[in-house]
């Protein structure tokens, strides 16, 4: 621990390494710099949980108006346009966000439940169905990667022939090579290539209404307003990258670090009834939203370090997560925490609209696992994502014991 203190504190969001695991560095952050600046990439980070909290709730001193990425190509005044209201601030954020929120209710949600289960029954089933013939399998391929796509295209109203080929395309948007420090050419055009798909979808909905979110989009209107194309286009965007990937990365995460903390595992393997708290203590612990960007509107003043106005500032929610000032022994897997501090969707006017379906899904996935497996083993292959916001696992191969029915 000496030797590694006495490096140099260096934090680069792209750094390979960070990906694989971040917490150590997050400490020293905390520790010795709680409020960071590295003048190379040109970004500040906040790394304590107070420091994190507030900056969410204050958001006419740290705005979203430029965006929430640190990415160049992602980062300016056009960054609602694929990020939607994550990247506005009041009013005009309240405003999407209100005309939004009359398509995307809890009511709207909860009535998901069915075909979410349907879903993850049909995915599920079949991944047990190898595990009895002896085969392992890959947890994201064939299961947390698919789940959560088919619920939001279901919720959109996408056909199950192209569902497929739209998390290929949600896939290439998030990933980041190594060494990259903006949006590669790949991922601009699986994000064009997506666009141009929901805009034929937009298009055939005006045409012919149904019973699905983008219909609800189209129709969603307060005293007299309404969504225009592009607003629509953009939350469609927003809701197949965020939605969709940060729930597999949950599902995934959830899975590897019960394995990696037996005593826990087993807990909710024989009470299924702590689901609930698997899904909550894996969102503290390893959040699949590490980070988001805010800028800063005024000169302002954390823990006597002055950050200047207009510069990008990272809120660290992975590190926020894990400050002991909230969270007793943060470093630890437990189920029996109190979760109630956790930051994993925001604070604020920026609270995650999509908080309620990201827990029911995953409640829904855990509790159909738990019940139908004794216990698992991870294999050799796991294979982390690369991105610069979102962490988890683009690959994650299991052999699971299936429970006598």
């Amino acid at each position: 621990m000496t030797t590694a203190s006495a490096s140099p504190l260096i934090f680069s969001p792209y750094d390979y390494d960070v990906h694989e695991d971040p917490y150590p560095l997050y400490a020293r952050l905390r520790a010795e710099a709680p409020v960071y600046h590295n003048p190379e990439l040109d970004f500040w980070a906040l790394s304590k949980h107070a420091d994190v909290r507030e900056a969410f709730r204050d958001p006419e001193v740290f705005s979203s108006a430029m965006g929430v990425s640190l990415d160049p190509a992602a980062y300016g005044p056009h960054a609602y346009k694929t990020m939607s209201f994550l990247a506005m601030d009041d009013p005009r954020h309240a405003r999407l966000r209100r005309l939004v929120s009359k398509g995307f209710t809890s009511r709207r949600v909860d009535a998901l439940s069915e075909g979410i289960e349907k879903i993850s029954r049909q995915y599920w089933d079949e991944c047990l169905q190898r595990a009895r013939e002896g085969e392992a399998f890959d947890f994201v391929d064939n299961y947390a990667g698919k789940l959560p796509m088919d619920v939001i295209s279901d919720l959109m109203g996408v056909p199950e022939a192209d569902r497929a080929e739209l998390r290929r395309l949600a896939d290439l948007v998030m990933h980041r090579e190594e060494g990259v420090q903006d949006v590669p050419e790949d991922s601009m055009v699986a994000a064009l290539d997506l666009i141009t798909y929901y805009q034929g979808m937009v298009d055939e909905r005006r045409a012919s209404r149904t019973e699905d979110l983008t219909s609800a989009l189209i129709d969603a209107e307060i005293d007299g307003e309404k969504l225009d194309n592009d607003e629509i286009l953009s939350f469609l965007f927003l809701m197949v990258v965020a939605g969709n990937e940060t729930t597999t990365k949950l599902l995934a995460n959830s899975l590897f670090w019960a394995h990696e903390h037996p005593a826990q595992s087993r807990l909710v393997l024989d009470d299924p009834e702590l689901v609930p708290q698997w899904v909550e203590e894996t969102l503290r612990f390893d959040t699949s939203s590490q980070m988001v960007l805010r800028t800063t509107t005024t000169e302002t003043t954390v823990r006597g370090v002055t950050i200047p106005a207009d510069q990008k500032v990272l809120l660290l929610i992975g590190s926020a997560n894990r400050d002991a000032e909230v969270f007793v022994d943060g470093d630890s897997f437990d189920l029996n925490r109190d979760t109630a501090g956790s930051l994993s969707f925001g604070q604020g006017p920026h609270f995650c609209l999509g908080a309620h379906l990201a827990r029911l899904e995953a409640r829904i996935a855990l509790d159909m696992i738990s019940r139908s497996i004794t216990g698992y083993e991870l294999l050799p292959g796991a294979e982390r994502v690369h991105s610069s916001n979102v962490r988890g696992f683009a690959h994650l191969p299991v052999k699971v014991e299936v429970r006598d029915r």
